[in-house]
């Protein structure tokens, strides 16, 4: 009985509503204006009580504060897998919810900690960040993003099979296909979520690097634990129990 109540649940947010906004492109502005917001398991825990943070257009912002402070909710927020309780999350001025939702979301590249990979090819899932992929762009998004020479020592290159989630592949490797997809998606606005912090030291300053190169002239937030991950940034913010206690 509950197992069909759950089936017949509608989604509040439905990934593939054709209606809502497109526009040519967009600049890339980001702000959260007066956010409340609690997850659906948790109601009663508020993570933001009127939480407020806004992004520049091509700057790059980290997001610093304790675990559970709510650095990752700005980013699923900005994402919209969520919908703020009271509030508004913005895109160039325009509310979030105004937009055709694929649409959007196409112009959006996300790199978590624990990448998504598919059980196919490396060149598979690298062009999973654009239609029509060609050859010659897979193999310069794998370049871009430092994972072309480990790629090239694989018996069947661009074709070996990643395995089960990437099983086959080192968190430094997935994590570089991962950005590899990324950088073929070319996003306007680039969310960052503890991208390299199960990376050892040398694993994490070769991804580092080829993050440093693709955030140049896009908005991207950084979610970081460590201080490497943001000497870059152009802002700063600290979160604390879903406040922003400095910038």
């Amino acid at each position: 009985y509950k197992m069909f109540e759950t089936i017949k649940r509608k989604p509040e947010i439905d990934t593939y509503d054709p209606n809502g906004k497109t526009l040519e492109d967009i600049q890339g502005q980001v702000e959260l204006k007066e956010v409340y917001f609690s997850y659906p398991a948790r109601p009663e825990e508020l993570i933001f009580n009127g939480f407020s943070l806004h992004i520049p257009s091509g700057t790059t912002a980290a997001l610093v504060g304790q675990s559970g402070s709510g650095k990752s909710t700005v980013i699923s927020l900005v994402e919209r897998f969520y919908d703020p309780q009271a509030g508004e999350v913005l895109i160039d001025g325009i509310n979030l919810k105004e937009f055709q939702l694929r649409w959007i979301r196409g112009k959006i590249g996300l790199v978590s900690q624990e990448p998504v990979l598919f059980s196919s090819s490396i060149k598979e899932n690298i062009a999973y960040g654009k239609d029509g992929a060609t050859i010659e762009e897979i193999r310069f998004a794998s370049e871009l993003a430092n994972a072309a020479k480990f790629i090239d020592k694989l018996p069947q290159g661009l074709d070996t099979m990643v395995g089960d989630h990437g099983t086959q592949l080192s968190g430094g490797q997935k994590q570089r296909i991962a950005i590899a997809r990324a950088i073929l998606k070319n996003p306007r606005i680039l969310l960052l979520d503890e991208a390299t912090s199960a990376l050892d030291a040398e694993s994490e300053r070769v991804v580092q690097e080829a993050l440093d190169r693709i955030m140049v002239n896009r908005t991207t937030v950084v979610v970081a634990h460590r201080l490497s991950t943001i000497r870059n940034a152009d802002m700063i913010a600290v979160i604390h129990r879903g406040k922003m206690v400095e910038k």
